[in-house]
């Protein structure tokens, strides 16, 4: 491979000095690293002397792409043309200037000698209507990311070594670190893009039921409506939980809040589509959703309780956390378990429903196993830092096995519709939206019980690696 000094070419400067030059972009100016920046909104006239004013400056077209940053190569040839840049210059002296002060009326890139930031901030503010290039561009920058020795304890993941966010982010670093590759930044997509699709799915559904008044499809509309917020609120939650220990907690509270509605709505819909005909209409049909409404609330509390015993008892943690979720999964699967089992005794009827609750189940156990297991950067640590880890894979089947629930129960409320509402009472609002109102408030209630005292009594560690010192004093 050609070294890459060999295809720069020497001119003289008129200063007396060589300007290093490569595909007629200027590269080095008196040995001093160039900062790129290009107009690229609107092509618009700039004089070079408002810019150079009192600058010791060099501008010259970048004809071909070809420029090379800090040495590190060049981008390749075309790219100009691909993009407009190879357009002609009109060059245009400034006053006194001669012809070595340029203007131009066409995007372009420049390099500029160092000092020319503020000088090139300046100009944009006194042009910005012209410009319309927000100078705050300028100062954006993406936030350092740190290995797990550099965070507290409570950010730190098993078998997670690198890629971690500022445990004090801002708002705003935490949304910018979703378009950077961090270890947090698969699971934060991983849930926000599948959010949308279900979205999609509920619009569809909603040009094609009548769900204001047809109380058959209330169960499905309780159910769709929470397959929306429980990845949305997961994505969230992913997104700003470095902002403090305490924001962290909070915004786990909510996830798990979230998923444990969630299951609320799995049993309104299994209890009004997917309960077996023997059972409709028994004790456990009609006690179905308000049990279902008491796990939810187990299953918030237990889950938000253990992040409590999670720096001093890491394990009874992890199984509290797991058994928060999984005995409400049990439960709301009860009426599907039997049905398979009538189906191996051979005793059922085929459904068109059964493969997809089938995947769906798959996909769940996946999921569980996944999230207790830590599998696979427990065997291999820092490996699968940013890609391949336990929770972005149980994030993924956990979407996936929700494709498949939600395509099982619209199958068995499509197939088994006339029965249902020939033999079952018909769903009222009570036992689904009603049911869904009170669980959001008593499922709010505990959140912000389990909230108060991290708002009331913040604990920050005082060895806290990142806290600049004036900072810890404040705390």
């Amino acid at each position: 491979m050609q070294d890459i000094d060999s295809l720069y070419r020497f001119t003289p400067g008129s200063n007396g000095q060589d300007n290093r030059i490569y595909n007629g972009t200027i590269v080095y100016y008196k040995q001093q690293l160039f900062i790129l920046v290009s107009d690229y909104i609107a092509p618009v006239k700039i004089r070079a002397d408002e810019l150079t004013a009192n600058i010791k400056l060099k501008v010259f077209p970048l004809w071909w792409g070809g420029g090379v940053a800090s040495g590190g190569g060049g981008w390749a040839q075309g790219w100009g043309q691909a993009w407009g840049w190879d357009r002609c210059m009109q060059w245009e002296p400034g006053p006194g200037e001669g012809a070595q002060a340029p203007a131009f009326d066409c995007p372009v890139w420049c390099v500029l000698c160092r000092g020319c930031r503020a000088r090139l901030r300046e100009a944009c503010q006194r042009g910005r209507g012209a410009i319309r290039l927000p100078t705050d561009m300028l100062s954006i920058k993406l936030p350092q990311l740190f290995d797990i020795h550099q965070v507290p304890k409570v950010f730190r993941e098993d078998g997670i070594i690198s890629g971690y966010r500022h445990p004090q982010s801002s708002a705003l670093d935490c949304i910018l670190s979703s378009f950077q590759m961090t270890n947090e930044t698969v699971n934060i997509w991983t849930h926000f893009l599948p959010t949308w699709y279900f979205l999609w799915r509920f619009s569809v559904l909603c040009s094609t039921l009548n769900f204001l008044s047809e109380s058959y499809t209330w169960p499905l509309l309780v159910y769709m409506l929470l397959i929306c917020v429980y990845p949305f609120t997961s994505s969230c939650a992913h997104t700003f939980s470095t902002m403090s220990p305490e924001a962290r907690h909070i915004c786990y509270f909510f996830d798990y809040g979230a998923l444990s509605l969630y299951s609320l709505g799995c049993a309104i819909t299994y209890g009004s589509y997917v309960m077996p005909d023997c059972w409709v209409n028994s004790w456990l049909h009609q006690h179905f959703v308000p049990i279902a409404i008491c796990n939810t609330l187990f299953c918030t509390s237990l889950s938000c309780y253990s992040r409590f015993l999670e720096m001093q008892f890491p394990h009874r943690s992890k199984v509290l956390r797991t058994g928060a979720f999984v005995f409400p999964f049990i439960f709301d699967n009860i009426p599907l378990f039997y049905r398979l089992l009538l189906c191996c005794g051979g005793s059922c009827c085929h459904s068109e429903a059964l493969p997809s609750h089938c995947y769906h189940l798959l996909f769940a156990f996946l999921t569980c196993f996944l999230f207790a297991s830590h599998l696979p950067e427990r065997l291999a640590p820092g490996r699968f830092d940013y890609f391949g880890h336990s929770h972005q894979l149980f994030h993924i089947c956990a979407v996936v096995g929700t494709h498949f629930q939600m395509e099982a129960v619209l199958a068995d409320m499509t197939s088994r519709r006339a029965w249902l509402i020939a033999q079952a009472a018909v769903p009222s609002f009570l036992s689904t939206l009603g049911a869904l109102a009170l669980s959001i408030i008593l499922n709010l209630g505990i959140i912000g019980i389990f909230s108060a005292p991290l708002l009331w009594n913040p604990h920050h560690s005082a060895n806290h690696p990142l806290t600049p010192p004036a900072k810890r004093k404040q705390q």
